[in-house]
């Protein structure tokens, strides 16, 4: 083998393991950090993502642990009126039902339901993968507590 040629095998096998330890590098930066919510409903787990959640009025719409914001709910009503939850899509929609009456949290267009006890709460965490605007309600009393904005 010519010494021009010896360079080009050298050369593109540099680039290949250069490539690979990029690619495994990559690969252990990935992360895996997932959480999981439980209430008296489903089930719902995510990789933990930022978003941001608009709200006001005293004592509603509080911002928890990991940017998830707090409705709370006093006489089957949002404290503070509707409150808004803003997402860019691909972000995790992180939210808290604080609630002092028994109902079911049903999140519209996702389709998501969990059930909250009365002085209880639930807590709901999922990819924003589809766009638009989502009621989120107390179900059995048709009463809306949030109005869910995922952008593109």
């Amino acid at each position: 083998m010519n010494h021009a040629r010896k360079l080009s095998v050298l050369s593109v096998l540099s680039v290949l393991l250069f490539a690979l330890a990029a690619i495994g590098g990559l690969a252990a930066c990935g992360s895996s950090d997932s959480e999981t919510t439980t209430g008296a409903g489903a089930e719902t787990s995510g990789a933990a993502s930022g978003g941001q959640a608009t709200t006001e009025g005293p004592g509603a719409g509080e911002r928890g642990k990991a940017g998830a914001t707090t409705i709370v709910v006093k006489n089957g009503e949002p404290v503070g009126g509707v409150q808004d939850l803003e997402y860019s899509a691909g972000d995790q929609v992180r939210f808290t039902v604080d609630s002092d009456v028994a109902d079911e949290v049903h999140v519209h267009g996702y389709d998501l339901m969990k059930d909250v006890p009365a002085g209880g709460s639930v807590s709901f965490s999922f990819p924003a993968e589809i766009e638009g605007i989502f009621e989120v309600e107390l179900e059995g009393r048709k009463e809306e507590i949030a109005e869910l904005r995922v952008n593109p």
